[in-house]
């Protein structure tokens, strides 16, 4: 199956919502009940039971991550849990499995299954309704997210991967290389000819600065890569971070620039900003100078959205979503090389 084709089969609503009753009989779930979330790149349903139990069923996208690296997600997030940061914890399959490949006759190739715990709050905000809250209730929460996210550094900082491990890399080739993780970006067709070579120019850029910046341990590990308000949960006076399907190596301040990426240009941004580096600053240090780069990792962040919407060209998400975020990178990356 093309990518192309991967992308078309990810919007077949009643394909997936079949494949996921029939992945449901390999758990010990009591009558449990279908509703979707989210059916985009993986598809996302919520499981009901009869006992009253809640959880979460999620169909991973072809060819994204293999076994090898999905049972890595798993690790790392067990060890999370096991310091104390609360992620979503994984229901086993009736063999004992943390997932589960299930065929179909409409989805020959197969899709990897797994469930997790459902998680009770709402998400921060979604790129389509921007943030719930005045401006003192968002800067609160962007302050616990940056708590969170320097703890999560803090703990892959020291961990040690099992042997096995592996994820994919948000460094400078997964990034601005030849190939990057979501696309080759500048090869967009809405891009008109000026906005064409305003990001060639932009991925020398980010090459070049990516590397001069380094990747010693304070700096890059393991990070989330998906920091956005749709994955971040908010219950009360509790924040949690879910989703973490983008996970790999990359930088630390790829994950500070994602969790604002989608707030530039908000009037409660420097705020919010201000917020997540203080709350950020009370786990692990950030000195100015490692901020006085954020403007590159947000440029490098634009990018990869370019790249989503390119490989995905011909599904409804990336026809809506293109123009929305040809603007956001465009913006990013003129205040980034501008300011180089």
């Amino acid at each position: 199956m093309t990518r192309t084709e991967d992308a078309r089969a990810s919007e077949d609503a009643f394909a997936l919502q079949s494949l996921a009753s029939q992945a449901l009989e390999l758990w010990d779930l009591d009558r449990p009940t279908l509703e979707p979330i989210k059916i985009r790149e993986n598809a996302v349903f919520r499981v009901d039971t009869r006992d009253g139990r809640r959880a979460v069923l999620r169909i991973h996208r072809l060819g994204y991550h293999d076994d090898a690296a999905l049972h890595s997600e798993f690790e790392w997030m067990r060890a999370l849990a096991g310091a104390g940061i609360e992620v979503p914890q994984v229901v086993s399959s009736r063999e004992g499995r943390p997932f589960e490949r299930v065929h179909s006759d409409a989805l020959p190739a197969g899709r990897q299954i797994d469930v997790l715990e459902w998680v009770d709050g709402r998400q921060l905000g979604a790129l389509e309704s921007g943030l719930d809250g005045g401006e003192g209730d968002i800067a609160q929460r962007y302050h616990t997210l940056g708590g969170i996210a320097a703890r999560m550094h803090n703990h892959t900082s020291a961990w040690r991967a099992p042997d096995g491990f592996q994820r994919h890399s948000w460094c400078e080739q997964g990034l601005a290389g030849d190939e990057p993780l979501w696309g080759r970006y500048w090869e967009l067709e809405q891009l008109d000819a000026s906005q064409r070579r305003l990001f060639e120019r932009a991925r020398e850029a980010i090459w070049a600065d990516l590397n001069a910046y380094g990747k010693d341990a304070e700096r890059f590990g393991l990070i989330h890569a998906d920091l956005v308000p749709e994955n971040v949960l908010v219950d009360g006076e509790r924040v949690r971070v879910i989703d973490f399907d983008d996970a790999g190596f990359g930088w630390h301040l790829f994950d500070v620039a994602t969790s604002l990426y989608f707030i530039r240009g908000e009037p409660y941004f420097d705020a919010a900003r201000q917020a997540f580096v203080t709350g950020y600053r009370v786990h692990r240090a950030l000195s100015d100078e490692q901020l006085r780069q954020l403007p590159l990792f947000m440029a490098a962040r634009s990018t990869t959205y370019l790249g989503w919407v390119h490989r995905r060209k011909h599904t409804e998400t990336a026809k809506t979503l293109t123009p929305v975020l040809i603007d956001y990178a465009t913006s990013a990356v003129e205040d980034y090389l501008g300011g180089r």
